[in-house]
């Protein structure tokens, strides 16, 4: 602020320098206020459904196409190393509500409602003025949509449903002109002295991959993951998957030209982020990159410096805290979430170690395989990932996409021997390891498993013990993945 205070001269009486003091306070009050008081941002959060990190034009993929989303990023941040702390739906999106793990807050089953003790962060925004809401896609938050009789008698009996208490504004709406319009009332609901929040859910790109978008990507020309089966089939689903994700990004674009066009723009931090991976191989339900490791972009006029980069690691639970210190409010001691706020401005940010995400019951069937019922906690640091999968005697079985023609087909294939023995290994190995070890940095892929090994000793002991903190400070009900030594068991049956 400039030094704009009269100068008083030598000389001039004590009562006539008082009240030229005053009248200087008076004069330049309106100008402090302009300098101190900052408008209080708007907090708009767009989530995508079922999507993997590499799944955009600005991270490096050259065969879809997103014009939309890259352009974005290239007006805000990118996160490289964006991991959501579980690879389904309703326990991913409850961590990102509240800044705390799922185990934590009772949400690693899941079709669990949120209890209403635990509070979210759309709460705190609206106790201070924030006009508040989600819209589009279900929000998973209020228990599993399910004809059960006695679901809904317990929903009803007890009160379960809470989210149109919590907020403002509570609509669902399947599909992008839905999803469009409910933007567009929640905006001209806002009452004009407030600021908003606003979560948008949209379907894409959640199966069944049906899309009848402008965009369409070739099944013979695309690039597909390593570890990835290539037959005609499998293609044309993966291709089907990009349209999806176009098919988003369209709307994606929609949503910012609407947010340009009311002059909200320059004053709303947006956030992008998939809610989990893809239902794709290795992706939804595993614990692997595809399944929880997801794109995540950030856009802050004159806060974030357009086309920046991170590799920081960032959790899913960490943008509760990163949004309200970016409204200038206190985070809750109880969020295990860190705010990266810093890093958006560009400050000294001290960045996290390790990440951490659960694997728990996936929908409302019975246990009848590893798709509806699993259990598996996994560590990243910043080279390695180690997962535990407790129920590795399981086999693998897909979710989302057991039904579709190109997993049948290699099935089929699988039991004729016909099937390359890799892809064959990765897929219906008759069980899994309890431990697996990769180097991210050396093997992306997560094709050398290096448990158990000699020259990883050292480095799996070092995961398991951050594995079995964090598990012990989140009261896991899972058994620790560090057992007690066979001296400390003796004279016990």
């Amino acid at each position: 602020m400039p030094a704009v205070f009269p100068v008083i001269a030598r000389g001039t009486s004590g009562k006539m320098k008082n009240t030229l003091l005053l009248f200087a306070v008076v004069l330049l009050a309106p100008v402090a206020r302009l300098y101190s008081a900052e408008p209080k941002p708007n907090v708009l959060l767009i989530l995508s459904d079922d999507h993997s990190y590499p799944h955009v034009g600005c991270y490096g993929n050259q065969d879809i196409m997103t014009p939309h989303l890259d352009r974005f990023a290239a007006e805000g941040m990118r996160f490289d190393r964006a991991y959501v702390t579980s690879p389904q739906c309703v326990p991913s999106r409850a961590s990102i509500f509240t800044g705390r793990s799922p185990v934590a807050i009772a949400m690693s089953r899941f079709s669990a409602p949120l209890p209403r003790e635990i509070k979210t962060y759309p709460e705190a925004l609206r106790a201070a003025g924030w006009f508040t809401g989600v819209a589009g896609r279900m929000y998973h938050m209020d228990g599993a949509n399910v004809n059960v009789a006695e679901t809904q008698t317990v929903f009803e009996k007890h009160k379960l449903i809470t989210f149109p208490d919590r907020l403002d504004y509570v609509k669902t709406g399947s599909g992008s002109e839905a999803g469009l319009a409910q933007f567009r009332e929640f905006l001209d609901l806002k009452p004009a002295a407030k600021p908003f929040f606003l979560q948008l859910c949209s379907n894409d790109p959640h199966r069944p991959l049906n899309t009848q978008g402008p965009v369409k990507h070739d099944p013979a020309k695309i690039k597909l993951p390593a570890h990835y089966p290539d037959t005609r089939l499998v293609r044309e689903d993966f291709a089907r998957y990009y349209d999806e994700i176009a098919h988003f990004d369209v709307f994606f674009g929609e949503v910012m030209a609407e947010l340009e066009k009311r002059g909200l723009a320059a004053n709303t931090l947006v956030a992008f982020m998939g809610d989990n991976g893809a239902a794709q191989f290795r992706g939804k339900g595993t614990l692997y990159e595809f399944g929880i490791r997801v794109p995540l972009l950030v856009r802050w006029p004159g806060k974030v410096q357009p086309g920046s980069t991170s590799a920081e690691l960032i959790s899913g639970e960490d943008l509760a805290p990163t949004f309200l210190a970016a409204a200038g409010l206190p985070v809750p001691p109880e969020m295990t979430g860190r705010s990266f706020v810093e890093l958006l401005r560009g400050a000294p940010f001290a960045g996290r170690q390790f990440v951490f995400a659960e694997r728990g019951a996936h929908g409302t069937n019975l246990p009848g395989n590893s798709a509806d019922f699993d259990l598996g906690r996994v560590v990243v640091s910043k080279t390695h990932k180690l997962i535990y999968n407790a129920l590795g005697d399981l086999p693998y079985w897909p979710v989302d996409f057991a039904r579709e023609a190109f997993w049948q087909e290699l099935e089929q294939t699988h039991r004729a021997g016909k099937l390359e023995p890799r892809i064959s290994q990765l897929y219906f190995a008759t069980t899994r390891p309890l431990f697996e070890l990769y180097d991210l940095e050396k093997d992306p892929n997560e094709f050398n498993n290096l448990a158990g090994t000699q020259d990883a000793a050292n480095l799996e002991r070092e995961l398991k013990a951050a594995l079995q903190e964090w598990m012990i400070l989140q009261r896991d009900f899972m058994p620790l993945p560090v057992p007690p030594t066979k001296a400390g068991n003796r004279g016990k049956k």
